[in-house]
């Protein structure tokens, strides 16, 4: 890892982003600005939902070029999907002998300058950290918070900047990226086998979390969800190596305070209470992965207040503070993000993407919404993820009573396997009884799906692909038409 530390002051420190419409990139440009820096970037043309953030921010995105460099600069920031050795930006910063980081060691630069957490898992990292913001703003926490996505609560962004004194980040397992962080406590949400072309075996990325534990200083916690089997089988495997780590369980099963004591839905809101307070907590976003997920927030929070203070009672006004936080939490952008309703159809976007998230995700909102047909359009995201779990995806869509699929989405780091497809996964689906179509391309669906839905109905697009544009176009549709007095034709009869 890096030595680089970021000066105590930048103030006209000038930096340039390769990357700077990525999400990640563009939250470090955030807080760059935010503490005085000259921030310049660069990136493709196509239009991206951070083109408003960095216009926001004075920061124009000019196309790459190594005309952008120039000997002036104190510090390039990458996006980890460029590299050192192609990119003419870089490759010229290079020849300059500028200091170059990645996003990850950007990010881990940054944890270093005060007191950090990160929240990790293979699921719920982003859901977490956005309700740990929230949650920070209701309990007064004078800290700044990274979502690896845009949140409603953060204003449409991805950074929440409450104060200085406490840094709360999403950190990210890929390519064990995570080890660039610099953390004071952990959240661990879930360790299962994913990203299989760096990660094999259920054992490797298991080993990347372990390390990522290990790397806590002496007494540092561990806030974990005791539900999770590969939760656990980290947090013992870091523990019997540093009895020192100080381990927080929380969720359904888990012994201590943050056990969720009742969960029950009353309208569209779920309703839940702790072990540590009989007064119950409320959510608007669906299903019991997100009351993990909000425990979790919480218990990152009330650790950082008792090492501050001491402790806090359950009576603290805080902890008001955190409920009406809470209850008013509406998502981050692409899980169980509502687009809104037209025609009498809810529209949601999703970004599950993982056999157990999308099993767990529908689960949610088929209790959330139970009397709602639910219609899935899915994109698999890579080859090497859609064949390792090939027979757990096709067992995953129980709960959608009509799924439309799409060819793979690739990735840039990896060649087409034409032993795999979106169509052959289709079929599969299809074998285990759920009426599953197929459309190559995303747009292709666009007819089909809008003539196949009425009102009650609830369409949802999930995938880490580009298939939420299919989503946003129906929307579009359906708004639209109902604005104009028109009728949507919905023939059901052709699910049958």
């Amino acid at each position: 890892m890096l030595s680089f530390t970021f000066p105590a002051s930048l103030t006209d420190y000038r930096v340039h982003l390769v990357g700077a419409k990525g999400t990640g990139v563009c939250a470090l440009a955030e807080l760059l600005v935010e503490r005085g820096a000259c921030v310049s970037g660069s990136d493709v043309g196509e239009p991206f939902y951070t083109d408003r953030i960095l216009a926001a921010l004075g920061i124009a995105s000019v196309p790459f070029s190594s005309d952008n460099i120039g000997p002036d600069l104190d510090l390039v920031i990458y996006s980890a999907a460029y590299s050192r050795a192609s990119h003419p930006e870089l490759i010229k910063a290079d020849a300059l002998g500028l200091p170059l980081l990645s996003y990850p060691e950007a990010l881990g630069a940054f944890s270093k300058t005060r007191d950090s957490s990160g929240i990790a898992g293979v699921h719920g990292k982003t859901t977490t950290t956005a309700l740990a913001g929230v949650i920070a703003l209701g309990m007064r926490i004078p800290a700044t918070i990274l979502a690896g996505s845009a949140v409603s609560s953060f204003g449409d962004r991805s950074t929440l900047q409450l104060g200085d004194r406490y840094f709360i980040a999403e950190t990210c397992e890929y390519r064990r990226h995570f080890l660039n962080f610099s953390p004071r406590r952990i959240v661990l949400t879930s360790v299962e086998s994913d990203h299989q072309d760096c990660f094999p075996s259920y054992e490797d990325i298991r080993d990347a979390f372990v390390e990522y534990l290990l790397s806590l200083p002496p007494d540092g916690v561990v806030i974990y969800c005791a539900d999770d089997a590969g939760a656990r089988d980290a947090l013992t495997r870091a523990m019997a190596i540093r009895p020192d780590i100080q381990a927080i369980p929380y969720g359904f099963t888990a012994e201590g305070r943050y056990r969720i004591r009742s969960y029950e839905l009353s309208g569209e809101r779920a309703l839940f209470t702790l072990a540590l307070s009989d007064e119950p907590f409320s959510l608007r976003v669906p299903g019991r992965h997100t009351a993990l997920d909000a425990v979790a927030a919480l218990a990152l929070c009330v650790s950082i207040i008792e090492e501050a203070e001491g402790g806090i009672k359950p009576e603290d006004a805080r902890f008001d503070g955190a409920r009406i936080a809470l209850a008013s939490f509406r998502g981050s952008r692409r899980r169980s993000e509502l687009l809104g309703e037209a025609g009498g159809v809810l529209f949601m976007d999703d970004y599950a993407h993982h056999p157990s998230a999308i099993r767990t995700t529908l689960a949610g909102l088929r209790e959330f919404y139970p009397n709602r047909r639910i219609v899935l359009d899915f994109m698999s995201h890579t080859y090497s993820r859609t064949k390792a779990l090939f027979d757990d995806f096709a067992t995953a869509f129980a709960d959608a009573d009509m799924l439309i699929c799409h060819k793979i989405y690739a990735s840039a780091r990896e060649a087409v396997d034409p032993s795999v497809s979106g169509e052959s996964l289709c079929m599969a689906i299809r074998q285990q009884g759920v009426d599953a179509h197929y459309f190559n391309e995303v747009m292709d669906a666009a007819d089909y799906a809008g003539a196949n839905l009425g009102p009650g109905d609830l369409f949802l697009t999930m995938g880490a692909g580009d298939n939420w544009l299919l989503g946003k176009t129906l929307y579009e549709r359906f708004l639209s038409q109902s604005q104009n007095g028109a009728t949507q034709p919905c023939d059901k009869g052709n699910l049958r």
